[in-house]
């Protein structure tokens, strides 16, 4: 509108909309005059507009601004016709205000213009949103309450949150909404639950919390603490149930019932005293154990009762267990080990009665004749005063008493490594000398008739008390047999049982010993390719032949000073000195393919494998570990295996940084999940007709704390090869859903929103949750919402995709399919699918206006889309030439650096003008 200022004079009609201006916020009056384009308002503008002092230009633009969507509606209108908009509007202070604008139309036969008033609603709005606020935060807590509430009327659930729907093991809420709620309580609790809740007569009247007996969905039940509340629903009465899970408290309940059976019945006599040591406890075993009752022993001191001085303090502070003797009632000696702990404000002391076990002691010498195990007493000068019969078996002496009076000199003894032991390094003569004990010591013994036999002994002095020298107890068992598996055992700990070559073990054992012993050493990581189809197509047993066929010429290919080893699966390794120089390792490496790619013949069938090999050279004192050669080696055979296959690759410092880096940021992604690294960056979609945004394509952006931004091309597919992508892919949709429906709540901005998925993302099970509760959390309608999957995702398994797409397509979200052309997808694969947009890959529309072989694809791609009722949008518009020929061509949609580059959320809507119309950014 041009012009503007004072009008003095309000037409009637401006009269009577101000006298229909409900409330008491402060109101002026404007009017819109079209056929001299001129907009003109009272004096108390500037006052709602929070404009005072300002000057009229300011005022008019800012007028004719906020009017301008009634102005546009009015053209259509009828003479009389009124119009009402509220809008909302920054202040030059910065505030955030509200202006409602009234007007009816004026003119004779057409409409001529607007009259009108303006007042400022914004505390109208503010009371709206803090009431919002408040319901939001009601139902909040009742949403994360870990109570289960629910609400039913007529007997019927019609609410149920969070919690009760897990309570009852429901799917989810729809499971549960409409159930009778008598279905969900056992029989037995029904006639109490009834009567409870006929007794609620008033609203707002509630029971006493009462037990009752839950049913799940699955048939289990749960003990609930319920309260009901008189309530109501959408305007009639309703009850609503609060139920707290009691189950574990009265599992607990039972629990210490049961401790308290167990103290009851246990055979041990278990006394509890306070901190002055009088009994306040004495169960049923101690009643047994020292002949007196509870009534005798409660309330008295305890060493009364136990007929010997005991301070339950005193056993607590040195170690809290002592072996003692007490006397029963009736004067018994009674042989105790006594267990003290601190309890409360007092002791507990569980007393053992080991009288008969002491008793028992005295028939050791008869167990001992009957021991397996061989056990000899070594008198101080070193002849033999007892030995048990097992002692002449292992031995093979004849002779029960044959061993007696022998001295052990007699008996040869040799080390593990076969040498003969001095007498006084006999076990036997070391523990008499020092006095320790000499335990498991394995020897080799010869007797007086040559027999052989390896031993396990163990020596230790009989009295370590005794004045002179000691005499020595020797016992040992037969180790001979275990020692052979042993070590059978140890080789096979060392090497592959399918193969018999060197396992992970022995291989880092050799290589590191290589390392200090040659001038330089040679690793070569092989790896079989189309292994795994052979595995897979033929069978485990197939599988190993071919393994074991593979160890067989890898063994014959290399020196026998060098090693062949199998690190697992078909993963083999060579580690050898005598092959130094490159030329040299590259001439054994070619051998050893050769020998890998001759056929295997394997039950008839000739079957064909090649190897990835990676390189490592280490020269004397390199300061990388065993380990890390095998590693560097493997990086170099994956890189062997991403350049194609069937070839070799020599490990290099770079090759191992960009792994490195590869690893690092995988890592980091995972922190940047949670750390607020990644943002999303938005790009308008404009259609191409009017030039309006009509959406925006939701892409992510990383900005590493350290590397600075990272590109999505390398960061993306870190986290498709890791369980990453469906974490990221699920906080993009949360992030972007809840944005995008802000901007349309808050600012009216009718945008929608295309988020892309991955492959990975399309076999998660909880996808199509996800979207929905986001989608019911935000309350952005389905239709807003446009899914993207690219074409060569969906035609990786199309029938697959098709079934999770059209889940999607239930819950009303629309699905496209992205970069299309680059997938070879047909017309009669995309009518599979239920599709709603298609996109254009943007190599095709790059050469738009330089190819006419990319214009016929592109006008193809667009005949095909509509034939099948598709929304075309063209990927990759950076110039005005190639906009006006989609434009010619049909093309519906497109975006591009020439509409925008992705970027925040405030650098998009800075191109949102009037009508959403796309305003490109000033240079």
């Amino acid at each position: 509108m041009e012009a503007g200022g004072h009008d003095a004079t309000r037409d009637r009609g401006a009269d009577a909309v101000t006298d229909r201006t409900v409330g008491a916020e402060p109101v002026a009056t404007w009017s819109a005059d079209f056929t001299t384009n001129t907009v003109t308002w009272t004096p108390q503008i500037p006052t709602v507009l929070s404009l005072t002092g300002t000057n009229p230009t300011e005022i008019r633009d800012r007028l004719a601004e906020l009017v301008a969507p009634l102005t546009a509606l009015s053209k259509t209108a009828r003479v009389g016709d009124e119009v009402e908009l509220d809008q909302a509007y920054r202040s030059p202070d910065g505030d955030q205000r509200w202006i409602r604008l009234r007007a009816h139309t004026v003119g004779d036969e057409t409409v001529r213009g607007l009259s009108g008033v303006a007042s400022d609603v914004t505390e109208q709005h503010t009371d709206r949103q803090a009431l919002a606020d408040l319901s939001d935060r009601y139902r909040l807590l009742v949403e994360l309450s870990p109570d289960g509430i629910c609400v039913h009327q007529n007997g019927i659930v019609v609410y149920a949150n969070p919690s009760a729907v897990r309570m009852v093991g429901a799917a989810n809420v729809e499971a549960v909404l409409g159930r009778a709620l008598f279905d969900f309580v056992e029989p037995r609790s029904l006639p109490e639950l009834k009567a409870r809740i006929a007794s609620l007569g008033a609203p707002g009247a509630r029971s006493e919390p009462t037990e009752m007996t839950m049913r799940t969905m699955k048939g289990g039940t749960l003990a609930m603490e319920t309260v009901s509340v008189r309530t109501t629903w959408q305007g009639r009465p309703a009850y609503q149930a609060i139920m707290r899970d009691i189950t574990a408290q009265k599992a607990a309940a039972a629990a210490l019932r049961y401790q308290a059976a167990l103290v009851t019945h246990v055979s041990d006599a278990i006394i509890a005293t306070d901190r002055h040591g009088l009994v306040t406890s004495w169960n049923p075993a101690a009643e047994s154990v020292y002949a007196r009752s509870a009534a005798e022993a409660i309330g008295k001191p305890v060493r009364e009762v136990v007929g010997a001085q005991l301070d339950p303090g005193w056993v607590v502070r040195f170690g809290g267990v002592i072996q003692t003797a007490h006397r029963r009632a009736d004067g018994v000696a009674l042989a105790i080990r006594v267990s003290a702990s601190e309890m409360g404000d007092g002791y507990v002391l569980v007393c053992a009665d080991e009288t008969a076990r002491r008793r028992a002691e005295q028939h050791f010498s008869t167990v001992v004749a009957s021991l397996d195990e061989g056990v000899m007493v070594i008198g101080p000068t070193g002849v033999i005063t007892t030995a048990n019969p097992a002692a002449h078996r292992i031995l093979g002496i004849v002779g029960t008493a044959a061993l007696v009076g022998m001295r052990t000199s007699e008996l040869a003894l040799y080390d593990e490594a076969g040498r003969r032991i001095p007498q006084d390094g006999y076990p036997t003569a070391m523990a008499r000398r020092s006095g320790e004990p000499q335990n498991g010591r394995v020897v080799r013994v010869r007797g007086p008739e040559g027999r052989s036999v390896w031993l396990s002994l163990t020596a230790r002095t009989l009295n370590p008390d005794d004045p002179g020298p000691p005499s020595v107890v020797a016992s040992f068992t037969d180790i001979t047999e275990r020692r052979a598996i042993a070590e059978r055992l140890a080789h096979e700990a060392t090497h592959d049982p399918l193969t018999g070559l060197a396992n992970r073990t022995l291989v880092l054992r050799r290589l590191t010993a290589a390392l200090g012993q040659s001038d330089v050493t040679s690793v070569l990581f092989i790896d079989l390719d189309k292994f795994k189809v052979i595995n897979d197509s033929l069978g485990h047993s197939v599988g190993d032949r071919v393994l074991q066929a593979a160890g067989e010429r890898l063994h014959q290919c290399v020196s026998p000073r060098d090693l062949v080893g199998r690190l697992g699966g078909d993963e083999f390794v060579v580690v050898t000195s005598t092959v130094t120089d490159r030329e040299e390792v590259t001439q054994l490496t070619e051998r050893l393919r050769a020998a890998l790619t001759r056929p295997v013949a394997v039950d008839g069938r000739q079957l064909h494998v090649d190897a990835s090999v990676g390189i490592v050279l280490a020269a004397r004192g390199d300061e990388r570990t065993a380990e890390d050669l095998l590693r560097d080696a493997d990086v170099a055979m994956y890189q062997a295996k991403t350049l194609g296959r069937g070839r070799y690759e020599f490990f290099d410092v770079e090759l191992r940084e960009r792994m490195q880096r590869r690893l690092r940021l995988e890592q980091d992604l995972r922190a940047g999940v949670h750390n607020g690294q990644l943002w999303p960056a938005y790009q308008p979609v404009v259609d191409i007709a009017t030039k309006r945004i009509v959406a925006v394509e939701a892409l992510l952006r990383w900005d590493h704390p350290a590397h600075g931004p990272v590109s999505p091309t390398e960061f993306i597919p870190l986290a498709e090869e890791s369980d990453l992508i469906n974490t990221i892919g699920a906080h993009v949709l949360t992030t972007t859903v809840h944005e995008v429906a802000g901007w349309r709540d808050r600012r009216g901005v009718e945008l929608d929103l295309e988020v892309n998925l991955s492959v990975r993302q399309l076999e998660d099970p909880g996808l199509v949750p996800a979207v929905s509760e986001v989608l019911r959390m935000t309350g952005l309608s389905p239709e807003s919402l446009c899914l993207e999957v690219t074409e060569s995702a969906l035609m990786r398994d199309p029938s697959a995709a098709s079934g999770v797409l059209q889940e999607l397509r239930d819950l009303g979200a629309r699905l496209a399919i992205d970069d299309f052309g680059t997938g070879y997808s047909s017309l009669a694969q995309l009518r599979k699918l239920p599709l709603d947009t298609l996109k254009i890959d943007q190599t095709f529309v790059a050469e738009l206006g330089t190819s006419r072989e990319a214009a016929a694809i592109v006008a193809s791609i667009i005949a095909m889309a509509h034939a099948v009722g598709l929304t075309v949008i063209a990927e990759g518009v950076e110039t005005s030439g190639q906009l006006q020929i989609l434009a010619e061509l049909g093309c519906d949609q497109a975006q591009g650096y020439y509409f925008g580059k992705p970027g925040s959320a405030a650098a998009l809507l800075r191109l949102i003008g009037p009508d959403q119309r796309w305003a490109p950014e000033p240079c």
